[in-house]
């Protein structure tokens, strides 16, 4: 079977660093798959409304079906997803699942298929990475593709494009890296087993921090009480829970 990677570009400049890097995952892509480039600004996209024809949207629909990964890319703008991509993901809403009796989204016909997505931004790279400039913009793309049932593969993120006329040589491979990697990934993912064992080793390590720092905490304050022990076992495991878990739940996108 010969996989299909499709890329979705969503800026109003498609000859940027964006479509750039987009190219260069396609081309890493093209050694194995077959590859097509969309520019949503050929597309006149408007939501669907009232069962009205829209042919439009058809056409990007039956081109999305056909393709085994997606690589959506778009610049961040103002902290936020580029409005070209945004009106994308929000005409294409009531397609990317379908809505049960209570407004719920129920992954459907694109469940199962893989991502790669592409931002970029004038901040820098340390900048970047300490205030998460390009986070929102990820956050929009992955809600709306794990509505679908789409599964993750890949997050590209450039920095420091002020004046930034081509990539730099690490970037455009690191593109084609990824392009190749994911043109292989068709197959339905299970990480259930690596999903328990994480699980295990992060509460393996976390206990035996608890139980370092209580012990270092037990020649400040007397612990010989039971239950002074547990207490303060169950705050430092909880603190230790909630960091790591905000960590990967907010600060967890590329962000260089």
């Amino acid at each position: 079977m010969v996989v299909k990677v499709i890329g979705i570009l969503g800026t109003h400049n498609p000859d940027g660093v964006t479509g750039q890097m987009l190219k260069a995952v396609l081309k890493g892509a093209a050694t194995s798959a077959e590859t097509e480039l969309v520019n949503l600004n050929d597309y006149a996209l408007v939501p669907d409304h009232d069962k009205l024809p829209n042919p439009e949207l058809d056409q990007l629909a039956a081109k999305l079906q056909a393709a085994d990964v997606w690589v959506l890319a778009a610049p961040t703008y103002l902290g936020g997803l580029s409005g070209v991509m945004k009106n994308f993901l929000d005409c294409f809403r009531s397609r990317i699942a379908r809505y049960n009796a209570v407004g719920e989204a129920v992954p459907d016909q694109f469940k199962n298929k893989h991502y790669v997505t592409i931002t970029d931004c004038y901040a820098g790279g340390v900048e970047n990475y300490l205030t998460g400039v390009t986070d929102a913009a990820f956050k929009t793309m992955d809600k709306f593709l794990t509505m679908g049932g789409l599964i993750k593969l890949r997050e590209i993120v450039i920095t420091h494009t002020w004046g930034m006329q081509a990539l730099t040589p690490k970037k455009q491979a690191e593109g084609e890296r990824v392009g190749q990697k994911a043109a292989h990934k068709v197959e339905r993912d299970d990480n259930t087993m690596k999903r328990y064992v994480e699980l295990f080793f992060m509460i393996a390590v976390m206990a035996l921090l608890t139980m370092g720092i209580e012990a270092g905490l037990g020649r400040l304050i007397p612990l010989t009480n039971f239950w002074t022990y547990y207490g303060a076992f169950v705050v430092i495991f909880y603190i230790l829970l909630a960091s790591i878990l905000h960590f990967f739940t907010v600060v967890k996108h590329r962000r260089r």
